[in-house]
């Protein structure tokens, strides 16, 4: 990804020499393994360990690949080069690239989701302070774009941090699925290397022994990986979409937090744009991007073929990378959104009292008035709101086929607000605990 939608703590993970310090920590710890085995002398294990603070030159080795055409073993050249040559002649020992290269891919993964599950962690707290800072604040909900029923604004960010918690759930599952290792030699069948060796090198890196490879580690598991990062930058456009809608001019229930010196258009001095949910809308779709080539990677040639190879090497970084920009900037968003109570009011009272007509219906019909005929009933005067701008309760108190089904005194408490928030603390309960 390029830097723009990029964060040090995530691009660290993926940069060159990360991954080749990686790949030498894999080699090193099979080298040790072996020589516990009596498969290579102890020596030579232990010589490998003299480049434990090298840093690796990551121009030499793009240079020895150049020729050999091979990154694997640039690398291993590269390698002997600091090691030594009689030395590291065990290195690699009945081992193949894709144990290197799987193991390490993996290992990557985990250290990204590690990263992700922290900032979600970070969203859901920013969620959870601002559901309950308006956990009262009403505001109409909406169907279709129209207004619906009243419900809050502390409702609308739990719902959302309902959301992102199952996203955290699928992160977490995500990570214990990606979180495996194979060093189990050409074709999976350990014919040349002991199990006993991808045992130690997996529990080194912290990592479990994938219970049967091919070449290659299943990819089934980097399918459902990718895939549960597709469901979290969906769920990031989903808040993004509702700030957008919130912050439209006609609407300007919450906005973006506009901070000064900040501007909004290079044509219009006035402009204060949602640019940051928008962008984020943009850098979902990137993260759902990867998921569909992340499933096409499963269906590999019998042990092997690397039709996988190039997919990963680009959707690897730039999905992890871009999500994680995308979590912080929303957990940015969120703690700082303006939130304007008097509009969200002033929005909901713009038809006069017809968001209640549901409460008016379900009345006459527990007044004995058939459900057809409440619906006529109140449809008639609802629709005096919407063609000539009259006021709802008003037009009820005025019908005679209403009145003689319920007093004014019943259609005046039918308008009371507290109705519809009186089991907000129980949702609170059940999305937040007691």
């Amino acid at each position: 990804m390029i830097p723009r939608y990029s964060r040090p703590i995530m691009t660290a993970i993926w940069e060159p020499a990360t991954k080749f310090r990686i790949w030498y920590e894999i080699e090193a710890h099979a080298c040790d393994a072996m020589a516990d085995l009596g498969v290579i002398p102890r020596a030579n294990a232990e010589a490998v360990w003299k480049a434990k603070d090298v840093e690796f030159d990551t121009a030499r080795i793009d240079e020895i690949e150049a020729v050999t055409k091979h990154d694997v073993i640039a690398f291993l050249t590269h390698l002997a080069e600091h090691v030594g040559a009689d030395e590291a002649r065990f290195v690699h020992q009945g081992m193949t690239s894709s144990d290197v290269l799987d193991t390490c891919f993996n290992v990557q993964l985990v250290r990204a989701s590690d990263i992700l599950i922290d900032d979600m962690q970070a969203l859901l707290e920013a969620l959870k302070r601002r559901a309950h800072e308006h956990k009262m604040t009403i505001r109409i909900g909406r169907s279709h774009g129209i207004h619906a029923e009243p419900t809050t604004m502390g409702l609308t960010f739990a719902r959302f941090y309902a959301e992102m918690d199952r996203n955290l759930n699928r992160l977490k599952k995500a990570r214990m699925e990606i979180a495996t290792g194979a060093i189990s030699g050409a074709v999976g069948t350990f014919a040349n290397i002991d199990p006993a060796v991808e045992e130690h090198v997996c529990k080194k890196l912290c990592l479990a022994p994938e219970p049967i490879s091919t070449q290659v580690i299943p990819r089934d598991r980097h399918a459902a990986f990718f895939a549960a990062l597709g469901v979290v930058a969906s769920s990031i456009e989903n808040i993004a979409v509702e700030i957008r809608h919130m912050q439209r001019t006609e609407v300007l229930e919450a906005e973006e937090f506009f901070s000064k010196g900040q501007k909004g258009s290079s044509a219009m001095p006035h402009k204060r744009n949602p640019v940051l949910s928008e962008n984020l809308t943009g850098l979902a779709r990137l993260v759902r991007m990867a998921v569909v080539p992340a499933m096409e990677n499963v269906a590999l040639w019998h042990e092997r073929d690397i039709s996988h190879s190039s997919v990963e090497r680009n959707i690897g970084p730039d999905t992890t990378i871009t999500l994680d920009f995308a979590l912080a900037r929303l957990t940015g968003l969120v703690d700082k959104l303006v939130i304007y109570p008097d509009n969200m009011l002033a929005n909901m009272n713009k038809f006069r009292g017809l968001v209640m007509s549901q409460r008016v219906l379900l009345a006459l019909t527990q007044a004995g008035v058939s459900r057809e005929d409440a619906y006529r009933l109140v449809q008639r005067n609802a629709m005096k709101v919407w063609e000539e701008g009259k006021d709802f309760k008003t037009e009820l108190l005025a019908d005679p086929d209403v009145l003689a089904a319920l007093s004014a005194g019943e259609i005046e408490e039918k308008f009371d607000l507290g109705y519809h928030t009186k089991h907000v603390d129980t949702i609170f309960k059940r999305v937040f605990g007691a």
